[in-house]
């Protein structure tokens, strides 16, 4: 029982919503201790937003009586979508301010748990609150606690754009992931959006079609998050308890090379009869081939996770599956061990009891293409001194940026390189 979740702003606070439905009428299913859980059952998560609509919402959603009262932290004025002014907070809240208020409770809760083991953090790369105070957050908790694990469940905007400053908004949070955090599931809404789409038999949004619910785009982030994520019966005690261990082991089994920690998710599922070599194909739809130079993409490790009643059937075929995996994932030759699988009969996606989910995380160098296309943006923008005054008036440096443009610049380079 290791994990303590964390999740800011609208966007963290409303896959969360999501997340812990799916998990409490699970919860209510199983007889067995929750890792999700104190002693005194209240979920082990931090709702945090620098508004209180979201988590009020959310709090009214989840089954009654799940959230820890002082777990739910909230402040009265939005931060502007602007990176710098939720990272560095009003001024004259001190001991009030959001980061201080997340910061003892955190506290609290990492002592509640049997043994800490990290943090995973739900949030949004483009908002206030979610980037600037999410990227405030991982850095206080690296000093905090130096030995636990980060894991952030991050959300890129649109490419069309959501605000002026999203650009800004996500290289200084990319920056600041890249340097506190063990790895980052990355999930971007324009594929997100073009995937739920597909499952609902609808066109592209982005090319006319009907459009999609949010709530829809994030139940499926949730579904990808319970694929990974939710107790596995090898990570279980003999007593029946599980340890929480699997965001961990998943960070093990694909961030070989500790500077590069970007991950790509990708599910599909089910009901009834499965053929898991199937499921490798339809998973495989989604991965970006070649990158905006028309350089091949590749891996430098996976993790695939088989989820439902016909697991045994998976083991039976796993070599099948894999290898159809590392083909299209193009896992690099000097990994002796790309490729990892975990099974397990429980599934908790939409589908129903009888669902089969295939679920694959892999360290993918097509999450460079966004890194370099924010870069890019954010860069043109910073030459033509674009919205700077919104940062500098918050506390922000040119130094800041600098650094932020280098360090992307160096993980998209080490990217490139990753394949020879």
């Amino acid at each position: 029982m290791s994990v303590v979740w964390l999740q800011v702003g609208q966007c963290g606070n409303q896959i969360g919503e999501e997340w812990w439905q799916a998990i409490t009428q699970a919860r209510s299913r199983d007889a067995e201790p929750s890792p999700f859980c104190s002693l005194d059952g209240k979920l082990s998560t931090l709702c945090v937003d620098s508004e209180p609509k979201v988590v009020r919402r959310l709090q009214k959603r989840v089954q009654r009586g799940s959230f820890r009262e002082s777990n739910l932290i909230m402040g009265k004025q939005g931060r502007g979508n602007n990176w710098a002014f939720g990272y560095h907070g009003v001024r004259s809240e001190g001991e009030q301010s959001l980061l201080h208020r997340t910061m003892e409770s955190l506290r609290k809760e990492a002592e509640r748990r049997d043994c800490y083991g990290g943090t995973v953090l739900f949030h949004s790369l483009s908002g206030g609150t979610g980037a600037g105070l999410s990227s405030r957050l991982c850095e206080a908790i690296r000093e905090e606690f130096p030995l636990g694990h980060i894991l952030a469940v991050s959300v890129a905007p649109h490419q069309a754009g959501e605000s002026p400053l999203q650009h800004y908004n996500a290289l200084l949070c990319l920056s600041w992931l890249q340097r506190y955090t063990d790895g980052i599931l990355l999930f971007q809404n324009d594929e997100t959006l073009k995937h739920v789409a597909s499952l609902q038999g609808k066109a592209d949004p982005a090319k006319g079609g009907p459009q999609v619910s949010f709530s829809a785009m994030n139940a499926h982030l949730a579904s990808c998050l319970a694929g990974l994520l939710y107790p596995l019966k090898i990570f279980t005690a003999q007593s029946g308890v599980s340890m929480g261990r699997e965001p961990w082991e998943l960070l093990r089994a694909t961030c070989p090379v500790p500077a590069l920690k970007f991950l790509h998710t990708a599910q599909a599922s089910t009901r009834g009869r499965v053929s898991w070599d199937s499921l490798a194909s339809l998973v495989t739809q989604s991965i970006p081939r070649k990158s905006l130079s028309e350089h091949p993409h590749c891996s430098s490790g996976l993790l695939a996770v088989a989820r439902g009643p016909q697991e045994d059937s998976f083991l039976v075929g796993c070599a099948s599956v894999l290898r159809r995996l590392k083909q299209a994932y193009r896992c690099v030759p000097w990994n002796p061990f790309p490729a990892t699988y975990w099974t397990d009969p429980a599934s908790l996606t939409a589908l129903g009891h009888d669902s089969h989910a295939l679920t694959v995380c892999a360290n993918h160098s097509g999450s460079a293409d966004l890194l370099r296309r924010v870069e890019q943006r954010a860069r043109l923008m910073y030459k033509s001194n674009a919205f700077l005054h919104w940062f500098w008036r918050h506390g922000c440096e040119a130094g800041d940026f600098e650094q932020a443009f280098e360090t992307l610049r160096s993980v998209t380079e080490d990217y490139s390189r990753l394949g020879g």
